[in-house]
């Protein structure tokens, strides 16, 4: 399965770094992502977030078709 991981670092100026990782689960998804989280921001990061990567092909959207307010 895979799993969309963002890295958020850089203290004050915050920026993002996006990867996937092919894991099991959730939990081998989780060390993937640290064993493949780049050195250099490594000390700088300060939240991550592993979500299961949805294919683009395979996403369903709601109908934008009328009704609301």
């Amino acid at each position: 399965m895979n799993f969309q991981v963002t890295a958020r670092y850089g203290g004050k100026y915050q920026r993002y770094h996006t990867y996937l990782v092919d894991a099991s689960d959730a939990k081998a998804a989780l060390q993937s992502a640290a064993a493949e989280l780049p050195d250099e921001i490594a000390p700088l990061t300060d939240l991550i977030e592993i979500r299961v990567a949805v294919d683009p092909e395979k996403r369903s959207y709601v109908d934008d078709g009328g009704g609301g307010s």
